[in-house]
């Protein structure tokens, strides 16, 4: 009887077992197609360290564009990436307020932070090498990063979608951004991760 009851909950175990081991396939983007970035679930994050001794944080919360990706021929892909530099926030209005006058990235100026890239190609552990022109604060810089695709596929009402990231350094100092640059003031270096969501245009 023992052994009756081992198996029948033997039985009803496995398929779960099996089902939860299975791999989960990878769907690609559609080739050659254009992905319109959604700017809800689109994040323009930077890090930067203050004094010396701990890091801040801040976001921009408007960020639009689109890009093209074509796992066959990764060259002929694209992307292109616009954020609103008044959008600016790091959860304090005064800093904010101060982020956006002359002394950081003078919105009034200069009102839009750009990215347009110009080659795509393969790199390690199955990334994209996207360089392209960074332009921030009036300033353009050729800027060279890897692209992690995140995951792409047909989410039913949600639409179509795909999905990438990356993490890259910047120095402020390229872009004519001096305000306060020291080890104990406002660091040089600040770090930036993009992590972009579009929607497949029909």
């Amino acid at each position: 009887m023992k052994i009756l009851s081992f198996l029948f909950v033997g039985a009803l175990v496995a398929p779960l077992f099996l089902a939860s081991s299975k791999t989960e396939a990878i769907t690609l983007p559609v080739a050659g197609a254009t992905y319109q970035i959604d700017p809800v679930h689109s994040t323009v994050l930077f890090r930067i360290k203050h004094l010396g001794v701990s890091y801040t944080y801040g976001r921009f919360n408007e960020v639009s564009g689109s890009f093209v990706y074509d796992e066959k021929a990764p060259e002929a892909s694209t992307i292109n990436v616009e954020v609103e530099v008044a959008s600016v926030d790091t959860n304090n209005e005064a800093r904010d307020t101060h982020l956006k006058s002359p002394d950081f990235f003078n919105a009034a100026e200069h009102p839009k932070l750009t990215f347009k890239s110009k080659s795509v190609k393969k790199a390690k552990d199955g990334k994209l090498s996207v360089t392209g022109d960074l332009t921030l604060h009036g300033v353009t810089k050729s800027l060279t990063a890897d692209v992690e695709f995140v995951g792409a596929g047909d989410r039913g009402q949600m639409g179509n979608k795909a999905g990438f990231e990356t993490t890259f350094t910047l120095k402020r100092e390229d872009f004519g951004m001096n305000t306060m640059v020291s080890e104990t003031g406002i660091a040089n270096d600040v770090r930036v991760t993009v992590s972009l969501e579009g929607d497949l245009q029909k």
